[in-house]
């Protein structure tokens, strides 16, 4: 039996095919499975698999109007040569923890791993509706998303991109990446604001049906590459259920023993994932939700209440500057018993008031979750000793939960074995990395960074650095909030 999803806000409920080209309910809600399935091969099994073949047995469960054939093409097209490792996912053990490094694809951060498939997901989803209309992907970025979302899409016949990030919020590898990217059915543009103001303007432009008419005249339907996309939430499912197979497999954990996870997040996609996959049987026992300066999520699970009204800080993990973080409403709904009254009640007050707070009853079904945060200065002083005590170089994201974890080791004393989520290559971040290491690279350039990283961490620079190193500027466009749908309308011509 087909497995149907449902939206936060209302009744709408349609197939995952139909969830993919959407993006977003008609009434503004995210798109969640009725029901979240179980997984129906033993663990023991699936630790003997490829990364595709996990894939397969995972996201066949969620996609369940793909065809076999039609899945198992996505999946091949997915994750090939894009990838800099055969095992697609490796797991390093490092500072008493297992790092899952997810930054192996085309454009070095973990965003790929579910981008790499989405635009294979939604071009086949539109062949199974009958869709005929030029799909145009809205997208706002905090900094990874956008690249990787280009990368994507770039030249896929029947689709567009428009890529909108904060014009002064990403690092410089970042802006780099996604402003000399070619394809002619790509545009990016920076906005003057922050990623929660991109992100507004994107849901505005979905939510608005005089545009959506204006578009479907002209040939055109919206659909989003952002995590508020289902077909972009199942795919991440996949890597934690394959880190504890690929676990099982090394013989560093035993059957049905638990898992903790530590997952650096702003957004709340990643780690949501890694709660389905929970929800499917993997016994993970914490989700441990680090957070950055932009502590939202840190004081939510601390008190129930989810309040934005707060300083924007910009940090060295521009990724997680984030203070709405989207794909914690699939959370909330769920939690409210799917009662989508009830959650759509809660994200009107964070529209209208920019707060809310859930009841005493809902805050009691996260016990599974916890929150850490790490300052600017944990973030450069875990980079700095993992390096020199291990020789093993992570990024400024990665490092937020490899300090939350440190912390929540030594307060609980808790042993489980533990994933930390390693969500980008150190190349991206290259300045803050660097200068973590030692502050007397700070005087270097961006790419001479680039070289010295690779000679004290013995790894190769990576393709999506070296591409960029002297490559034209083709995107330019700056616009304010309130100029988006005109940007993106000139686009379409």
């Amino acid at each position: 039996m087909d497995l149907l999803y449902k939206s936060t806000r209302g009744s709408e409920t349609v197939t995952a095919s139909q969830a993919i080209l959407k993006g977003l309910a008609d009434d503004g809600g995210l798109f969640v499975p009725v029901t979240i399935p179980k997984l129906d091969m033993p663990l023991e099994q699936l630790a003997g698999k490829s990364y595709q073949e996990t894939a397969y047995e995972v996201m066949k469960l969620f996609l369940t109007d793909f065809t076999e054939e039609e899945l198992k093409n996505c999946i091949e097209r997915a994750y090939n040569f894009k990838f800099d490792t055969e095992e697609i996912a490796p797991i390093v053990k490092a500072d008493g923890a297992y790092f899952l490094e997810l930054f192996h694809g085309a454009t070095i951060a973990f965003k790929d791993m579910a981008l790499s498939i989405l635009p294979h997901l939604l071009t086949t989803s539109a062949r199974k509706n009958q869709v005929e209309n030029e799909i145009v992907i809205l997208t706002a970025t905090s900094g990874d998303t956008g690249k990787a979302a280009l990368a994507g899409f770039a030249d896929v016949p029947g689709t567009r991109i428009v890529v909108f990030y904060p014009k002064d919020g990403v690092s410089p590898i970042q802006e780099k990446q996604m402003v000399t990217q070619k394809g002619s059915n790509t545009m990016v543009v920076g906005i003057r604001g922050n990623f929660d103001d991109a992100q507004t303007g994107v849901k505005n432009m979905f939510n608005d049906k005089a545009m959506e008419q204006e578009m479907a005249a002209k040939g055109f339907q919206f659909s989003s590459a952002n995590s508020i996309n289902i077909g972009r939430l199942v795919p991440q499912i996949v890597y934690y259920v394959y880190a504890y197979a690929r676990l099982l497999a090394k013989g560093e954990i035993t059957k049905d023993e638990p898992m903790n996870v530590v997952v650096p997040t702003g957004n709340f996609g990643n780690i949501l994932a890694a709660f389905y996959a929970k929800n499917m049987g993997l016994p993970i026992q914490k989700l441990i939700c680090a957070s950055n300066e932009n502590k939202v999520l840190f004081d939510f699970f601390e008190t129930g209440c989810y309040d934005k009204n707060r300083e924007f800080i910009l940090t060295s993990s521009p990724s997680m500057d984030i203070l709405i973080s989207s794909n914690l409403e699939r959370l909330i709904y769920q939690t409210a018993g799917n009662d989508h009254v009830k959650n759509a009640e809660f994200m009107k007050q964070l529209t209208e008031q920019g707060s809310y707070k859930i009841t005493d009853e809902m805050k009691q079904k996260l016990t599974d979750f916890l929150g850490g945060y790490a300052s600017e200065e944990d973030t450069a002083k875990v980079i700095r000793s993992i390096y020199e005590a291990e020789g093993y170089v992570i990024d400024t994201h990665t490092a937020v939960a490899a300090s939350v974890y440190r912390d929540y080791r030594e307060q609980s004393g808790d042993a489980v074995k533990t994933v930390i989520a390693s969500t980008a290559s150190p190349y991206k971040f290259t300045r803050s990395v660097m200068k973590a290491v030692d502050s007397k690279y700070d005087s270097m350039s961006d790419f001479e960074l680039v070289d010295q990283l690779s000679e004290i961490s013995h790894v190769k620079i990576p393709n999506a650095i070296e591409e960029i190193r002297n490559a034209k500027i083709l995107h330019d466009t700056v616009c304010d909030v309130e100029e988006m749908p005109d940007v993106v309308r000139s686009f379409l011509k």
